[in-house]
């Protein structure tokens, strides 16, 4: 992975063709943690949802080989499925046997036919069985609208509402790590911190369990802001450079901006966490170790 740029890593990751007798909402998580991997949070996918018959998926698959040959010169192509129909599933797993052009990954069948054995259960065979009627993906929908609603410090006089608060400077990480756990199910809310300004007298109401400081050393924050201006004078010809660059990525400012943050806090009791050279998600699975002693969840299990 280090001997290629990232948009060099972005290119050579192939679209990820997701095919699914549902919304696809599965193989677009395993395809996005896969991509991860070789450093591409954003791979190209292409979703094929709410399939009805094999054919449809026959023709959808000859036609996609179709164009990446004649686009690319290259027929090869990418394919994760989620499919429960197990009719539909055997005659896609045989087709794809015999097109060696097709690499296909079969997400769900491994997972479910491990479950079954141990438990000596039956799969209740649904599409969409994840999300149909189910409380958990409908708490996550309410999660992300209030995470988008409470984002950037807006909306302060909600934040004892909030299963997760993070306070950070600008540029560490604070609405990445918002929207990644919401999507996990948490409403979260975050506060920019700022020495010029005061931060919202609310967040003195919020249980310490609940607030998560997150803090960057000071040479890898000077680096984001001076590309982050750099993106901004090409972008807008040097009038929102001019305005960023007067204190944004000094140095002096920096190093007074971290410890101002440092001393808020300590006075608020939060737990700090690092994140620079770390990825969203194990960010994320730091916080909620910590989040989870103090409120540990019981699994959900459909009714």
């Amino acid at each position: 992975m280090h001997n290629h740029t990232p948009d060099e890593r972005a290119a050579r990751v192939p679209t990820i063709h997701v095919v699914s007798d549902s919304i696809g909402e599965t193989a677009q998580v395993v395809a996005r943690a896969a991509a991860a991997q070789f450093g591409v949070t954003n791979p190209r996918l292409e979703v094929f949802s709410k399939i009805k018959s094999y054919q449809e998926v026959h023709d959808y698959l000859v036609n996609h080989v179709a164009y990446h040959q004649r686009t690319y010169g290259d027929d090869r192509i990418l394919v994760f499925y989620t499919i429960v129909d197990a009719g539909i599933r055997r005659e896609l797993a045989a087709f794809t046997e015999r097109h060696p052009n097709i690499l296909a990954v079969d997400v769900m069948t491994s997972a479910v036919d491990a479950i079954a054995d141990m438990s000596g259960m039956e799969p209740v065979g649904e599409p969409g069985a994840l999300r149909v009627v189910d409380h958990n993906y409908f708490r996550r929908i309410s999660a992300i609208e209030f995470t988008i609603a409470h984002d950037d410090g807006r909306a302060p006089e909600d934040l004892t509402q909030a299963d997760i608060v993070l306070l950070g400077v600008s540029r560490s990480s604070k609405t990445p790590l918002s929207i990644y756990l919401s999507q996990q199910g948490y409403k979260v809310a975050n506060v920019p911190l700022d020495p010029s300004t005061e931060p919202p007298a609310q967040i003195f109401d919020v249980d310490r369990t609940r607030l998560f400081g997150l803090m960057i050393t000071p040479e890898v924050l000077i680096s984001i802001r001076q590309k982050r201006i750099k993106k901004a004078a090409g972008k807008n010809g040097g009038g929102q450079f001019a305005m960023l660059a007067k204190n944004y990525a000094d140095p002096e400012y920096i190093y007074r901006d971290l410890e101002a943050s440092r001393a808020l806090m300590r006075r608020l009791g939060c737990i700090v966490i690092h994140t620079e050279g770390r990825a969203v998600e194990e960010t994320a699975q730091e916080i909620l170790r910590y989040y989870e002693r103090s409120h540990p969840t019981a699994a959900d299990v459909l009714g």
